[in-house]
C-alpha cells in the first residue's frame, strides 16, 4: 500500500508544477512511481483529482479544495518534523548541490571533504554550471548564488562578501600600458566573460549603482572565468573578475589588479538559497552551517593582503 502523505507530496507539487515528471524530479522519484502515487490517491479519495491533457495537468474543481487542506496539512507535518527534530535528527541522505563552475571547483569543492568528516551518511551530488537553475523544475536542494538574489521563489542566506577587481598581467601592461580610466578600457585588449547577467556581454559596469558602464571588446570572449583567467597570465589581455577567480593569482604576482577613476560595481555577495515553500531539511542546514562558518569571518578569497 502507497503512502498517502506521499501521495499528497506528489499532489501538492504536480498541482504547482503542472506535470508528473516534474514533480517526480522535485522528490527524488522517477514519473512512474509519481503518477503511482497520485493514482492511489485519488482511488482513495474515489475522485479525479486532475485534469489530464498531452500538455499539462490542471485541477478538477475537487482537486482545488482538496489542494486547500493538502498545503495545511503537508505545512503543520513539516513544522511538527522540525520541532520535534531540530537537535537530535541526522544529516543523511543525498543533498542535490548547484553551485557556479569556477567558484564550486575553487572554493566549495575543497570544503566537502569536511562536510563529509561531519556527517558520514550524507552524499553530496554536485552540479556545477553557470547558467541559471530552476531548483523545484530541476529538482536541486539548494543553489550557491553569486550577486543579486532577485527570486521571490527562494530563502536566500549571504554568507560572504565577494568584490570585482579589474586586473592584468605585468608582461601586458609593460607591451600596452596600465589604464588610468575607465574610458582608457575601450583602447585595449579586454577579455570578456560572455555570460555576465548585469548588463550582458561585451560591458563592465562601474560605479556604486553600476551607473557607469563601458564597452569594451577583445579578441577573446568566454563562458568560463577560469579560461580568462588563463589567457590574462599568459599577458593576453584585460580581465574584470571576483576576487575569488584572481586572488591566487595577485598574490603570486602573476596578475595587478589595477585603480582606476571608478570602482567596479558592488556585488551583493555570496548567498545560499532555497525553495521559499518548504523548510530546509537537515542535509541542507548542514551544508549551509558548514559554508557559513568556513567563510566566517573573512571568507579566503578576501584574504589577499593585497585587497582594501
Amino acid at each position: 500500500m502507497l503512502d498517502r502523505v506521499t501521495g499528497m507530496q506528489v499532489f501538492a507539487r504536480v498541482a504547482a508544477l503542472g506535470s508528473l515528471s516534474a514533480a517526480g524530479r522535485a522528490l527524488g522519484m522517477s514519473q512512474t512511481m509519481a503518477t503511482k502515487h497520485l493514482a492511489a490517491l485519488e482511488a482513495r479519495l474515489g475522485t479525479k483529482l486532475l485534469h489530464r491533457t498531452t500538455r499539462r495537468l490542471t485541477l478538477t474543481e475537487a482537486g482545488r479544495r482538496y489542494l486547500e487542506s493538502v498545503e495545511r496539512i503537508l505545512a503543520e507535518l513539516e513544522e511538527a518534523d522540525a520541532a520535534a527534530s531540530i537537535e537530535t535528527v541526522e544529516v543523511r541522505g543525498t543533498l542535490r548541490l548547484n553551485v557556479p563552475f569556477s567558484f564550486g571547483i575553487h572554493e566549495i569543492a575543497p570544503l566537502l571533504p569536511e562536510l563529509s568528516r561531519r556527517h558520514p551518511d550524507l552524499t553530496v551530488d554536485l552540479g556545477l554550471n553557470d547558467r541559471f537553475v530552476d531548483l523545484i523544475e530541476e529538482g536541486w536542494d539548494m543553489v550557491v548564488r553569486i550577486g543579486r538574489m532577485q527570486s521571490s521563489t527562494m530563502v536566500a542566506r549571504r554568507l560572504a562578501p565577494c568584490r570585482i577587481l579589474v586586473c592584468a598581467a605585468p608582461t601586458y601592461l609593460a607591451s600596452h600600458g596600465t589604464p588610468r580610466t575607465i574610458a582608457d578600457l575601450g583602447r585595449h585588449n579586454c577579455l570578456d566573460y560572455t555570460l555576465a547577467q548585469s548588463v550582458g556581454a561585451g560591458r563592465w559596469p562601474f560605479g556604486r549603482d553600476g551607473r557607469h558602464s563601458v564597452e569594451v571588446s577583445g579578441n577573446l570572449k568566454a563562458n568560463n572565468g577560469d579560461a580568462l583567467v588563463v589567457a590574462a597570465v599568459a599577458g593576453q589581455g584585460i580581465v574584470y573578475m571576483p576576487n575569488f577567480l584572481v586572488g591566487r593569482e595577485i598574490r603570486a604576482g602573476l596578475l595587478v589588479p589595477l585603480t582606476l577613476d571608478e570602482e567596479p560595481v558592488p556585488m551583493a555577495g555570496v548567498f545560499a538559497a532555497y525553495p521559499a515553500d518548504r523548510r530546509p531539511p537537515a542535509k541542507v542546514r548542514a551544508m549551509i552551517d558548514l559554508l557559513a562558518e568556513l567563510f566566517s569571518p573573512v571568507p579566503p578569497w578576501e584574504r589577499d593582503p593585497t585587497a582594501a
